[in-house]
């Protein structure tokens, strides 16, 4: 790989555009890239990695860090843009990184995306693009250069500090940088691989192990008493044995519990038995105690109804008296019902002889008559003193009204008044509305004119989108219908060209023996072609030509729908337009126009809708103009006509109080004397007429006496009291026939039940003890149930048993081949992750592989190293272990003065340069071979010669100046001033206010 020219625009401190030519550089082998410190001598291989790689080295590409310089222009955007030789090809890539720019419109800025390039050169056409895409760019680079971005930054940008420090690590950082370099994560993987396949291998094997514990488990729990005899098993899941271990606890624990069931069957059959003899000796007890219990019970039943006789006779004699006194309970309620109606009259003329005055208390009906009717002819004279009075109350209300009148005309006239002083004012605002509602409307007719082709350009702007679509659809079809046209006019063409080839043995299948051959006459057909391998058939070659015609067809129909498709597209485009034919306007802009005149064209058109409204105000204000005038008047009007009327009502008022004072008397109103007078005559009218219901009352008394002592000494007693007193109600009646009844049935069931022989005969006998029959028949039923539970139990134990051993069996039958391959997978990780004792180094595979590296790598760099130590050092790869760290990754220094080896970490500063730039050279000798043995024209070395002694200096940019023999080209990056006076090809970085810049100081 080689470079030629590198130009940088608004990159990292570069303000403008600089160019690099690598080809004047390179021309004397070693170069010099100087400059001072934050020049940006370190961005110009940074913009080389950008441009190759799409990044800047990983130290430098920060999260969130720009590669825009600070120094640029706002409308300069940030480029790369390198030219280099790789793989025989010459090539240009350009990359843009993400960025902001102005915005085309308005203000402000929008994100810019980044953006790739790759052109290529030919002798002949020259510079070609190739792709635009980032990801067809970097993996056609990547596959050219051969080397990833890490392994391109350590091998072409040789960065001393890095591998000064890869002297001075340990094994694990060393690990990690080579690594990176020669991509081994493919055998980190198969270690990863390994271990994943080794925990899952031993998870299976443990989890089949936990299964068969927890079968263990189950077994145990089934076993109950019997498990408890064998052995527990100790094995954790993962260990050996564990399978057999528990496969022979499983067989003992079986054998126990079929002991135990035999021994619970004939325990069962004894409980039997012992159980029924138990059942019938209770029957009989109980048997026994009912009958005694029944007999006792009838004696009980026999003395209570004794007891009971003498209140069955008193019942019956009862009953017998107060069916007597029935006949006499008519003739009673009669007299009472009079007694009530007398009480009840003699009340009624107390409370009305208590409302009359205390001279009239004991005067008779007649009397009370008399003085009610005088006074009803008094209160019949206060007729028209009452209407006079009810008009003077009258006259008040209108009085009233009169004055809510004149306070109602006197407010009407204040805001009338009120009203018409802004008359002016108001008709003149009036008039302003509707000369700007007519303004409004005639805007409103401007804007109707243009809306609407405003909203034909839109849907046409619509139309023209989704046409373009259309167009685009249909070239691809019509180049689809091109290409199928194609292929079925070549396969015509084929197949009439090979039907052509073997018309003869066509023409030979329509002989007949005798007949004149239709080519030559001739009669004979000694040898006639026969079809060979491929014939083509005359009905072969009219199906392909009528395929080909159909394609034909197609292709037309088209290129017709392409036709019909641009024009409507056009007729849109030319639509969309307008007036414009200069500018195309996309239909985001329309809408926008369209939205903006219909946003006017609404607001316009609402003040021009308020034109009649304005109108019907104006005159609906003039009507009311001038009804306030009118009403204004009429009020005026009004106040005279009510002086009058008050005037007459005062003079009417004064007569009608001189008729109402001399009717009232001493109370303060007529109505109030007519209201006295109506109470006094109610209470005459009521006192009289209770006198007269209380003298009926007694008479009806005295008669319903003499009927009730008649039927008293008709129904046999003495004296009506003695029959009230006997007389009883149905319901007692009732109570009292049934007790009568209850005791009559008592005393038959009682002799019925005094007649049975088997309770009179269990009675003569001992009484009977159920409860202990009844606790020695439970006693046999608790034994029963405790032997048939333990029967039971004992049965399901030996099946569970059976089931749960089968299982186990079945699950360790499985492990065997889990296990096997556990085994086999495991040793194998063990290997590779270096934790087996076959591993005797303990090294990783991955460390492994990358010892074989650095050690090709430590032989490449003593090659450089001894000339640059003027043959004192070389650099050797050390496996050995260093405390209880893996071995594999050790870098020692062998000094030929002394002859001992020792840790490259021992190095002074100047020797640690000298051999981290062996190493680094070294590095990019064996990367360069992995990655296919690519050629690497062009270095580049990063800073430390300012540790070097002149002597040392000289060698080390001897050895430099030799790569110049494989036509490679190294260039140093460094600030040290005594450079810049040995090497006279320089790359000089300039720091400036206005950005840094480059210059090229050339030989």
């Amino acid at each position: 790989m080689r470079l030629h020219r590198l130009s940088i625009t608004a990159f990292g401190p570069f303000g403008a555009t600089q160019e690099v030519d690598f080809d004047a550089l390179s021309s004397a082998g070693l170069f010099l890239l100087h400059g001072p410190t934050g020049a940006g001598k370190t961005s110009v291989l940074d913009a080389v990695c950008f441009a190759l790689y799409g990044a800047v080295p990983g130290a430098r590409q920060s999260p969130g860090a720009s590669l825009r310089s600070d120094h640029a222009p706002v409308d300069l955007p940030t480029e790369v843009q390198l030219e280099l030789t790789v793989g025989g090809r010459r090539l240009e890539v350009t990359r843009s990184p993400a960025q902001p720019r102005p915005k085309k419109r308005g203000d402000g800025f929008t994100m810019e995306k980044a953006q790739s390039r790759l052109r290529g050169y030919d002798p002949e056409r020259g510079w070609h693009a190739l792709s635009k895409s980032h990801q067809e760019i970097g993996e056609e680079l990547t596959q050219l250069i051969g080397m990833s971005r890490d392994q391109f930054c350590q091998v072409v940008l040789l960065p001393q500090g890095d591998f000064a420090r890869f002297l001075r690590s340990d094994a694990e950082a060393r690990g990690k940088l080579l690594g990176r370099l020669f991509d081994t994560r493919r055998f980190a993987a198969v270690e990863e691989r390994l271990a994943e396949l080794r925990r899952g291998a031993e998870a299976r094997v443990t989890a089949a192990d936990e299964r068969i514990l927890a079968l263990a488990q189950r077994i145990a729990q089934a076993a109950g008493p019997a498990g408890a005899e064998a052995t527990p098993v100790a094995a954790r899941p993962g260990e050996p044995g564990l399978a057999e271990a528990v496969l022979e606890w499983a067989a003992i624990a079986r054998s126990t519990a079929r002991e135990r069931l035999d021994i619970a069957h004939r325990v069962v059959a004894w409980a039997e038995g012992r159980q029924r003899e138990a059942r019938h000796a209770l029957d009989a007890v109980r048997e026994l105690a009912r009958l005694q219990q029944r007999y006792e019970e009838t004696r009980l039943r026999s003395a209570a109804l004794e007891e009971r006789r003498p209140e069955h006779d008193r019942c019956q004699e009862e009953l017998e008296r107060a069916r007597k006194a029935d006949r006499v309970a008519p003739a009673l309620e009669l007299r009472e019902e009079a007694e009530r109606a007398y009480r009840a009259a003699s009340d009624g003329l107390s409370r009305a002889r208590a409302l009359l005055s205390p001279e009239l208390r004991d005067v008779g009906a007649d009397r009370l008559a008399e003085l009610e009717r005088k006074f009803q002819q008094e209160l019949y004279a206060l007729d028209a003193a009452r209407e006079a009075e009810e008009r003077s109350a009258r006259i008040e209300g209108e009085r009233v009204r009169l004055n809510r009148e004149a306070q109602a005309d006197d407010e009407l006239i204040r805001e009338a008044d009120v009203w018409l002083a802004d008359w002016d004012s108001t008709r003149a605002a009036l008039k302003g509305r509707i000369d700007a509602s007519q303004e409004a409307a005639t805007r409103a007719e401007q804007l109707a004119g243009l809306l609407a082709p405003a909203r034909r350009r839109l849907d046409a702007a619509g139309r023209r989108d989704a046409l373009a679509t259309d167009v685009q659809q249909a070239e691809e079809r019509l180049t689809g219908a091109r290409e199928q046209e194609l292929d079925a006019r070549k396969s015509w063409l084929d197949l009439r060209e090979r039907r052509l080839r073997g018309i003869a043995a066509e023409l030979a299948a329509g002989l007949v023996a005798g007949e004149p051959c239709t080519v030559c006459g001739s009669a004979d057909h000694p040898v006639p072609a026969s079809p060979g391998d491929g014939h083509v058939d005359r009905a072969t070659e009219e199906r392909a030509l009528a395929a080909q015609q159909s394609a034909e067809e197609a292709r037309a129909r088209a290129e017709q729908q392409l036709g019909l498709v641009r024009e409507r597209h056009a007729a849109a485009e030319t639509e969309a337009r307008g007036d414009d034919a200069s500018a195309s306007s996309t239909v985001a802009e329309l809408g926008e126009l369209v939205d903006r005149l219909t946003c006017e064209h609404a607001e316009t058109h609402r003040l021009a809708a308020a034109t009649n409204p304005a109108r019907e105000a104006l005159t609906a204000a003039e009507r009311e103009h001038t009804e306030r005038l009118e009403q204004r008047q009429e009020a005026h009007g009004r106040m005279s006509a009510r002086t009058a009327a008050r005037e007459a009502l005062d003079a009417e008022q004064a007569r009608l109080e001189e008729q109402i004072a001399a009717a009232r008397g001493e109370s303060p109103s007529v109505a109030a004397h007519a209201e006295r007078l109506t109470r006094r005559v109610a209470r005459l009218a009521d006192a009289a007429e209770a006198v007269r219901t209380e003298q009926d009352a007694a008479q009806r008394r005295k008669e319903a006496d003499d009927r009730l002592s008649d039927a008293a000494f008709r129904a046999g007693f003495d004296t009506p009291e003695a029959a009230a007193a006997t007389l009883l109600d149905a319901a007692a009646q009732r109570d009292l026939q049934h007790r009568i009844d209850t005791w009559q049935a008592e005393a038959a069931a009682v002799a019925d039940r005094r007649a049975e022989r088997d309770a009179r005969e269990a009675a003569e006998q001992p009484a009977a003890q159920p409860s202990a029959a009844q606790g020695e028949f439970e006693t046999a039923e608790w034994l029963l149930r405790e032997a048939s539970s333990a029967l039971a139990a004992a049965d399901e134990r030996c099946g569970e048993l059976t089931r749960l051993s089968r299982q186990a069996a079945d699950e360790v039958r499985r492990l065997g081949p889990v296990r096997q391959e556990y085994e086999r997978i495991a040793r194998l990780a063990g290997l590779a992750a270096g934790t087996s004792a076959d591993n005797e180094r303990k090294m990783r595979l991955e460390a492994y592989v990358l010892a074989a590296r650095l050690e090709q790598v430590a032989a490449a760099a003593t090659a450089r190293l001894q000339r640059m130590s003027s043959g004192r050092y070389t650099l050797v790869h050390s496996d050995a272990r260093t405390g209880g760290r893996r071995a594999g990754l050790g870098l020692h220094v062998v000094d030929a003065w002394t002859g001992s080896e020792r840790d490259t970490a021992t190095l002074s500063g100047g020797e640690t340069f000298f051999a981290s730039l062996a190493l680094a050279l070294g590095l990019a000798d064996v990367v360069t071979e992995e990655a296919g043995g690519v050629r690497l024209d062009t270095l580049f070395i990063d800073e430390g010669f300012g540790s070097l002694d002149d002597q040392t200096l000289d060698e080390v940019l001897d050895v430099l100046d030799s790569l110049r023999e494989r036509d490679r080209s190294v260039g140093i990056v460094s600030h040290v001033a005594d450079l810049r006076r040995r090497i006279s090809v320089r790359l000089e970085v300039v720091k400036e206010r206005q950005g840094s810049s480059v210059r090229h100081r050339l030989a």
